[in-house]
């Protein structure tokens, strides 16, 4: 929210920017809408951000459909795990099938061919983690093949390993450079794809303990409070004590408080952030089709001023050495490299951009622009200040325009990247990387005090060993607090003894959102999350925060009221010793394939060695663990006196044994073969019933013989 309490979200922006009233008319689909702008030609033709004779190109490529693009997400090697078996199973047997051809009412209709599947690896993205499909409805729809493929997909996405992401949208976080300490600012966060990114790349450390519990943090942050709760359902997936999600104007961003080494408390400066900002959006037009018809040359005027100020309270809020990365889904230079060029100028020295073509292997793109030129909503070029029309003054001023040439090399806005989509069959996009290199000018510096000779009076007012002042909680839905467990915690000790936690794990940093009454879920939190909590909670709007790890079981056959929750047992299972059992692949797949609540697999059934495991544990929550060939798989459910039973979702289940090579039929249904036993079962029938009994049977129903052979053809067809 802003100064005077209004919203805005990640297309904000669009109160500012004049659209036409007109909608697209009721029943016209996308692909009917014209893809055609003149205005935008002339404008983008004119700024010269085409090369040279490859305008047509540029433009035809603009009005085709963007191809799907994804990326594996969570553990490295879950996901690597899982790109195997997409590679083996899908991409390698699709690459030999030939497309079916089509069919006589097809080609009379005038459909398209099936064009054969060409998964495209990006090359820039770590690990070969993030794909590019030609994959269409029409190729789902007509081959069983495809359609499998797509099905792996869905299923995959809804279980969260796959997120489908629009593959220049993946650019920003990569080349923001994240590392497992860092503390890193997501300004404008929601949907969550990208803070996704950041998440996984906070966990990128190489033993479990350190991956699962990294020692930075993300701070996710959105001014629409509806699309931080849907955030909030993106980041749980991935199971970070890492996150923590608020609710703020990126361009008016409070200061997030933390306990500094010295034990001083001040703002933090954030080692990463990233600054993706509401835009026109002219670089998504190959998927959001309306924008075709909403375009004018004075929308990036209009947004200019936003995004200016969301960035500047970005640099503000950055650590010396720190780097914040600048993105937009523009092409319009007013929203991209005019805002950097009015930083750097503000900034005097204190940023810079920074190359980052070589974290970028594989992508093609074309620098930034040096040149540029303004046009109002009548078409009429603007060149400089001077020439500025009267009725367009509130519209345009002097930091607008391209840099003199004196500044051209000081500022070197080559380094910006622009991609075109008709270079790798993308959507549009800019990045821009800042690095800053000393303070800005007027920012308060922090001097690190001395423990042993800490003054009774601090020197400035950003030394100060006192709590921050409390301000008014911010209008709107009020959360519930977050009460980490003290010293003399009840239910603690007998969590501690059933799963005999490691003498290092601190209690301290478990909570909960009750601070009376009984305890229903736990969460957990890293220690730097907790002390962001313990500042801020007054006066940040926090929306969620921890991962959670125990939920609460009343079950008198156990000695513990608290089991393990699956949402959280990537953090949970490093952190103690007992309550844990090595299974086999086959004892795995019993489970998984066993979803019978009432009828759970029977411990006789396992492995002679898990059955000894068994034994040597009471009845209770039970973590499973697996691994073999790399692949490490942690499931988490419960041992009773005969049998056990894994806490797995149905989704949860296809995925994990998709990962063990194992039969996962019983969930998945194929329209394609049901049909074909439809089929084939009609057609027994008819065999089976003399000609006779047929036109009795339809004599009966006062239709005729063919007719009535059509009504049962029709009847499967909609089954």
């Amino acid at each position: 929210m802003g100064r005077k309490g209004r919203k805005r979200g990640k297309n904000d922006g669009e109160s500012r920017v004049e659209r036409p009233k007109k909608e697209r008319p009721p029943g016209v689909s996308y692909e009917e809408v014209v893809r055609e702008n003149k205005n935008f030609e002339t404008f983008y033709k004119a700024q010269k951000v085409v090369p040279e004779g490859e305008w047509e190109e540029f433009l035809a490529c603009m009005k085709e459909n963007l191809p799907a693009a994804f990326r594996l997400t969570g553990t490295k090697d879950m996901a690597c795990a899982l790109l195997r078996v997409m590679k083996t199973t899908f991409f390698e047997p699709l690459s030999q099938i030939i497309p079916p051809e089509l069919t006589p009412e097809e080609q009379e209709a005038g459909e398209e061919p099936v064009k054969p599947l060409k998964p495209f690896c990006l090359p820039w993205y770590p690990n070969n983690l993030a794909w590019q499909l030609n994959l269409t409805r029409k190729n789902i729809r007509r081959c069983e093949a495809y359609w499998q493929l797509h099905q792996f997909l869905i299923s995959e996405t809804e279980t969260g390993n796959i997120s489908r992401q629009e593959a220049v949208s993946m650019i920003p976080p990569v080349v923001l450079d994240v590392q497992p300490h860092h503390k890193v600012l997501d300004m404008c966060a929601a949907p969550g794809s990208k803070t996704a990114q950041l998440i996984e790349f906070l966990h990128s450390a190489n033993d479990d303990r350190s991956a699962a519990i990294p020692e930075g943090i993300v701070v996710a942050n959105d001014a629409d409070n509806k699309r931080c709760y849907m955030l909030t359902h993106q980041a749980k997936r991935l199971q970070s004590p890492a996150i923590i999600i608020t609710n703020h104007d990126a361009a008016f961003m409070p200061n997030i408080h933390h306990t500094r080494k010295d034990g001083s408390v001040g703002p933090i400066k954030f080692d990463r952030i990233l600054c993706d900002v509401p835009c026109s959006g002219d670089g998504t037009l190959r998927k959001n089709f309306d924008v075709w018809a909403k375009w004018n040359p004075v929308n990036g005027a209009n947004l200019h001023g936003l995004q200016l100020r969301i960035a500047r309270r970005g640099i503000e809020m950055l650590a010396v050495g720190g780097r914040l990365v600048y993105s937009t889904c523009s092409l319009n230079p007013l929203e991209n490299e005019a805002v950097i060029q009015r930083l750097l100028m503000e900034a005097d020295g204190s940023i810079q951009l920074v190359d980052v073509s070589s974290q970028l292997p594989g992508l093609k793109f074309m620098p930034g622009l040096e040149e540029w030129l303004l046009m109002n909503r009548e078409m009429e070029a603007i060149k400089s200040v001077t020439e500025i029309p009267l009725k367009n003054t509130n519209l345009f001023n002097k930091h607008l325009f391209p840099p003199s040439m004196e500044n051209k090399e000081k500022l070197n806005l080559k380094r910006c990247i622009r991609i075109l989509p008709h270079h790798q069959d993308t959507g549009g996009f800019f990045v821009a990387v800042l690095e800053k290199t000393k303070p800005l000018p007027g920012e308060k510096v922090y001097k690190e005090i001395n423990q042993e000779e800490i003054p009774t009076v601090p020197d400035t007012a950003t030394q100060r060993i006192r709590q921050p002042p409390k301000k008014k909680r911010r209008q709107g839905f009020r959360e519930e607090p977050y009460y980490y467990f003290e010293k003399d915690e009840v239910v603690w000790p007998g969590i501690d003894a059933f799963y005999g936690m490691h003498e290092d794990v601190d209690p301290g940093l478990f909570l909960t959102r009750t601070k009376d009454g009984k305890k229903r879920n736990i969460y957990f939190t890293n220690k730097c999350i907790k002390d962001v909590v313990a500042q801020n909670q007054d006066h940040i709007k926090i929306i969620n925060t921890g991962v959670k790890v125990l939920v609460r079981s009343d079950n008198k056959g156990s000695p513990c009221d608290f089991r393990l929750a699956q949402d959280g047992s990537r953090v949970l299972l490093p952190l103690f010793s007992k309550r844990k059992i090595c299974v086999t692949k086959n004892d795995l797949v019993i489970m998984l394939q066993n979803d019978d609540m009432e009828m759970p697999p029977e411990i006789a059934t396992l492995d002679s060695k898990t059955q000894e495991q068994c034994a040597d544990h009471c009845t209770g929550a039970i973590a499973f663990l697996y691994e073999e060939d790399g692949l490490k798989i942690q499931l988490v459910g419960w041992k009773g006196n005969k049998s056990v039973r894994a806490y797995v979702a149905k989704n949860d289940r296809i995925h994990y044994l998709r990962l063990l090579g194992a039969d996962t039929s019983k969930y998945e249904k194929n329209k394609f073969a049901e049909q074909r036993n439809l089929d084939s079962m009609n057609v027994d029938v008819k065999e089976s019933t003399p000609d006779d009994m047929q036109t009795d049977v339809n004599d009966e129903n006062g239709e005729s013989n063919d007719k009535g052979e059509t009504d049962v053809c029709d009847g499967i067809q909609e089954n």
